[in-house]
């Protein structure tokens, strides 16, 4: 099921939120070692989870996380804007229809087919918003083999400069231009929303 918050105002009233907060935790702290705020050693939340972040979460029923996703808007404070403008060879993507793809998550519970699935089904529902919302455009940083994996996706997609290694990580930022026509490119190459259905899940 897809779940859209439009702002991490009040998280612990909302065990939607709560799991992809400790989720986030889970990949990008415990396993990923990344250098980035957990409040009650249980959840990553940052200086953007504000009231002006959407959320695309995917859940089970029971509002298990599966993936999820966070978008900024650009003529705000964003993560590219404000910490990674160098890996850009000119200046940011900035516009009200411009918003930056953050903390794209994938459960770390989830089998390889499981992934895959939650993947392409998070990729297309980042699309049905973007049109929903007269969002024409997302920015995004990425690690190279992530990166390398949304240059195939099909859709219109191109790097904004040349990758660099910082803190030990090679990281590109990249621009996504979305259309009618994107969920079709995407399709060719395989990628369509799936309905999910996740068995065995171990318990974190």
């Amino acid at each position: 099921m897809l779940h859209i918050r439009q702002s991490a105002a009040r998280p612990a009233s909302d065990a939607v939120l709560r799991s992809m907060f400790a989720a986030r935790k889970s990949v990008f702290v415990d396993l990923l070692k990344w250098d980035v705020p957990v409040l009650a050693d249980s959840y990553e939340i940052d200086q953007y989870d504000d009231a002006h972040a959407t959320y695309l979460i995917l859940a089970d029923p029971d509002g298990t996380h599966l993936g999820s996703a966070r978008l900024l808007p650009t003529t705000r404070p964003h993560i590219l804007g404000d910490f990674y403008p160098d890996l850009c060879e000119h200046a940011p993507p900035q516009a009200p229809d411009i918003h930056e793809i953050t903390r794209f998550c994938l459960d770390r519970h989830l089998r390889a087919a499981e992934r895959r699935q939650v993947r392409d089904t998070l990729v297309t529902a980042l699309v049905d918003h973007a049109l929903a919302h007269g969002i024409t455009a997302y920015s995004a940083i990425a690690e190279m083999g992530w990166l390398q994996q949304i240059l195939a996706f099909g859709w219109r997609c191109a790097p904004l400069g040349l990758p660099r290694r910082i803190d030990g990580a090679m990281l590109g930022a990249l621009r996504i231009d979305i259309a009618p026509d994107t969920k079709a490119l995407l399709a060719e190459r395989g990628i369509v929303a799936s309905a999910l259905r996740i068995h065995q899940r171990v318990a974190a």
